[in-house]
């Protein structure tokens, strides 16, 4: 069976990163517990939009979990999840560094509760350095990262992608060093402490852009849609829209210009080779573009596909989600939330082909506190009289 559903993971992260990796291992079956401080998760007031009072924002990276409400700056707050720490496997938080540890639940403390506890640790400069107590946002790591300064129109200003890449990517760096953990503490090591930054998981993204710049020496600029290293991959205008085109090697330059009718190119000493396309993308680009806007995006993608040459439209949102492909692989599902109904989800990227029992999106997201008491009776925890949950 393709789950993990003997973890126990105490959750203390809000906002994006943190939610999105623990989301995963709830999606596979853990246990997560989420600790929420009275005022809850900071994204469960961030709209519009709402469903009924549930922020969307809260509700797409939230489902799986059981909500706790524990003010940890309380006595009973801290000894219940001393209590938690006890019996879990991992610990995930989002805090600027050293919260841990003026919390009283620092990496030195967590071992000593929990010899084989992992602890992971996402912020926006990692934990050590000279930039360790600064805060961490996405539009930040991205810019810092370098991802801002090669998006957008060569010349523009720079620009944020419209998804937050370096939270996210955060989140992913954060599930495999706890995965990787996990695997390690099995072969006999203790305790762990993963550190990962939304700096640094940028960093982790740049692959050819690095490459090009240590080869180079010269900063890479933003280049539109176009790519830096292959020539024709980038987007083209139809009469009515745009598609994605990518000619990623010689062969497939040939069957484009046979299907173009466009043979002559073929043994142009301009565009024979990729990097001969490269070098002359300034001439290539405008030909090609004079010839894609007078035909709409169907027939063009109609033309290609038959032809396997690689492209595709570019959806919105809306055009997605009604894509059957993206139905056949139950990439959309709904949950059913106690006050907010029916609510639409995301599914798991990571399919398990010979498992068909593994757990996917069963639960809503938590009500703020929506488990506390059913939670603290489990580990034995008695709330009656005590303030801080």
């Amino acid at each position: 069976m393709a789950d993990l559903r003997d973890l126990k993971i105490i959750d203390l992260t809000r906002i994006l990163s943190g939610p999105y990796c623990t989301m995963y291992f709830a999606d596979m079956g853990a246990d997560v517990i989420k600790v929420e401080p009275p005022q809850g998760d900071d994204t469960r007031t961030w709209g519009p939009p709402f469903l009924g009072a549930e922020s969307s924002y809260f509700l797409s990276v939230n489902r799986n979990k059981r909500s706790i409400v524990l003010d940890l700056k309380t006595e009973f707050g801290k000894n219940a999840l001393r209590t938690m720490v006890k019996e879990a496997d991992i610990v995930v938080e989002n805090f600027r560094p050293g919260t841990m540890e003026r919390l009283g639940f620092g990496f030195d403390v967590l071992k000593e509760i929990n010899a084989k506890i992992i602890l992971a640790s996402i912020s926006g400069f990692g934990q050590t350095g000279r930039y360790r107590s600064e805060p961490g946002y996405d539009v930040i790591a991205q810019g810092m990262g370098g991802l801002m300064s090669v998006t957008g129109n060569m010349g523009g200003p720079p620009v944020k992608p419209g998804f937050s890449l370096a939270d996210v990517g955060a989140g992913m760096w954060a599930i495999i060093g706890i995965l990787t953990a996990l695997y390690n503490r099995d072969r006999g090591e203790q305790a762990q402490w993963v550190d990962v930054s939304l700096l640094e998981a940028m960093m982790g993204f740049q692959t050819y852009a690095a490459g090009n710049y240590f080869a180079s020496g010269q900063d890479p600029v933003p280049m539109g849609n176009a790519h830096p290293n292959i020539c024709p991959y980038q987007a083209f205008a139809a009469a009515d829209g745009y598609f994605n085109l990518a000619v990623g090697n010689d062969g497939l330059w040939k069957t484009l210009c046979q299907g173009i009718e466009k043979e002559e190119w073929i043994e142009d000493k301009r565009f024979r080779t990729n990097k001969d396309r490269v070098r002359n993308r300034d001439v290539l680009i405008p030909l090609l573009e004079a010839m894609f806007v007078a035909k709409p995006v169907r027939e063009w993608v109609e033309l290609f596909r038959p032809l396997g040459i690689p492209c595709g439209d570019i959806y919105k949102l809306s055009d997605l989600y009604s894509d059957p492909y993206v139905l056949e692989r139950n990439m959309l599902f709904a949950v059913n939330h106690p006050t907010a109904g029916s609510v639409q989800q995301v599914g798991v990227p990571v399919k398990f082909l010979n498992d068909t029992t593994s757990r996917h999106g069963a639960e809503a997201p938590p009500l703020l506190g929506q488990h506390t008491a059913e939670i603290l009776s489990e580990f034995g925890v008695s709330p009656e009289g005590e303030a801080g949950w």
